[in-house]
């Protein structure tokens, strides 16, 4: 009788090993990345409103004040983007999608990999926009 239970054992051992390392592997759904994506950009728009408004008044028509003006814009073209992004997403995915993991249809996981090609280019603009910013604001 011990024989034939150690199979069913070895088995039980094996699948509950196999299901603890899937559990592990599995990680963040690419919804919770999308968002945590969006979660990290979103603090940072503040900063790009504090930089405008430090670039606004170096804008002239020098050499360097064209700079600033490109920077500035650059950063206004960031938060637009950011807020057309968050509008399109939220027009595409319904809050139980989005907190919920609730599972997407075909055509809606297609729009999710848009969504998260588009949100991580926007990640670099509004990162990018806040280096050049930072970056001509120091050399003054």
């Amino acid at each position: 009788m011990k024989k034939s239970l150690l199979p069913i054992f070895i088995a039980m051992f094996l699948f509950s090993a196999c299901k603890e390392k899937k559990n592990i592997t599995e990680g963040p759904t690419q919804m919770q990345q999308v968002m945590a994506i969006h979660d990290e950009v979103m603090p940072k728009m503040g900063k790009l409103g504090k930089l405008v408004g430090e670039l606004k008044s170096k804008v002239d028509t020098t050499e360097t004040g064209r700079q600033y003006e490109s920077a500035m814009k650059d950063l206004q073209a960031a938060n637009t983007n950011m807020m057309d992004w968050m509008m399109a997403f939220g027009n595409r995915f319904d809050s139980e999608e989005i907190l919920d993991g609730k599972e997407l249809s075909e055509e809606k996981q297609v729009w999710l990999n848009e969504e998260e090609a588009k949100v991580k280019a926007l990640r670099e603009q509004i990162n990018s926009s806040i280096e050049k910013a930072e970056t001509l604001l120091k050399e003054e």
